[in-house]
């Protein structure tokens, strides 16, 4: 069977690893681009917000390329999320496009509905449970791995002496990773890619603003539909920390659910009953990224995003709590990469001037004392 998924940063070297080890030819999503979203523009509804347009697009552009199935995910809740695989079919159908749509639940929400498909995969793959529970922990070491350099990478992009040499070299980094076929393999391709990364030319008297990125999970995850906004700061000389990686979310729901200690981080906030998608997460990672001595934070949230707009009205009494700025930046088919580049570059110039301020601050009364 040709199979494919949905475009969220690197992990799709991961993803396709797995697809082809399961037996299965793996149709690999083309990067989103206007085309792709143009694509999901036309045909979606006009309410839908941006991931379900991408994710649209991505997928009549993979049904084109010869994908006879897509592997994507499910979920439940107030986020409407968790039900777009069940539009997104009835939109294929009705355009020709009779795709099946593999939805898998998480884990820790329906085991049975998760390990049947996974199952249903492996049969039909000719591949043994044996060899399933090595493809899945390979798959998962990659995982690891390709989120590791890439957290390594937004550290040392803003101490990068010439532009552009970070980028090369997590791309080499990643090569290696999509080139590993066994454990031992990918442990070393791992630290050959950090290797390459630390290498890289840095000014390290340089002392970078820190900003943490929060919002909702596939506008913080791909990049292209962030519009770059991680290597947009790094080229700023900004360091940013990105709340959700694929590796820690998918551990919080396949082997232990910490959401409740986030739940506890935003309760004086927010203590009424679960908002959906990754509100709460964006108060209480606010708060933690306050309380880490971070310089600000940039909210990422698709345009008619109901739990990212309730926590946007919580965050000002945050921010204010916690003296720390937040900027929220709403993304839908209309935004431009350099509308958000002039919104962060405000941004970054006043997190500039609030420090200076601060170390003039602390200077005088060194002088006083």
């Amino acid at each position: 069977m040709k199979i494919s998924f949905p475009r969220m940063g690197y992990s799709y070297i991961a993803f396709k690893w797995l697809v082809e080890n399961l037996g299965h030819e793996c149709i690999v999503p083309p990067e989103p681009s206007n085309h792709t979203l143009d694509l999901g523009v036309r045909y979606a509804p006009e309410f839908a917000c941006i991931p379900f347009k991408i994710l649209l697009g991505t997928y009549i552009e993979v049904a084109q390329m010869g994908a006879q199935a897509v592997i994507t995910s499910g979920g439940m809740g107030p986020c409407r999320a968790g039900y777009y695989w069940v539009m997104h079919k009835y939109l294929l159908e009705e355009m020709g496009l009779p795709m099946q749509i593999i939805a898998m639940e998480m884990p820790l929400l329906n085991l049975g509905d998760f390990w049947g498909k996974i199952n249903r995969l492996r049969r039909s793959g000719g591949v043994s449970l044996k060899e399933l529970a090595r493809i899945l922990k390979i798959t998962w070491e990659k995982v690891k791995a390709i989120d590791d350099i890439e957290i390594r990478s937004h550290q040392v992009r803003p101490l990068e002496v010439k532009r552009g040499d970070t980028t090369r070299a997590i791309n080499e980094g990643l090569a290696f990773i999509d080139a590993a076929q066994r454990e031992h393999e990918i442990a070393e391709a791992r630290q050959e890619a950090l290797a390459r990364l630390d290498r890289v030319p840095q000014d390290q008297s340089r002392n970078p603003l820190k900003i943490g990125i929060i919002g909702e999970i596939y506008v913080v995850l791909e990049p292209a539909a962030n519009h770059y906004i991680q290597l947009l700061l790094g080229e700023m000389g900004v360091e940013t920390d990105r709340s959700i990686y694929l590796s820690a979310y998918a551990r919080k729901n396949t082997i232990v659910n910490l959401e409740g200690d986030l739940f506890a981080i935003a309760r004086p906030y927010l203590n009424e009953a679960p908002i959906g998608g990754h509100g709460v997460n964006s108060i209480a990672e606010t708060i933690l990224y306050a309380r880490h001595g971070f310089d600000g934070v940039v909210q990422l949230a698709p345009f008619s995003c109901i739990p990212e707009i309730v926590a946007k009205s919580i965050i000002p009494a945050v921010s204010r709590d916690f003296d720390i700025p937040v900027q929220t930046i709403f993304i839908d088919e209309q935004t431009g990469r350099a509308g958000v580049q002039t919104r962060l570059e405000a941004f970054v110039d006043l997190l500039q001037w609030r420090r200076s301020r601060r170390e003039t601050v602390v200077e005088k009364r060194v002088l006083q004392g």
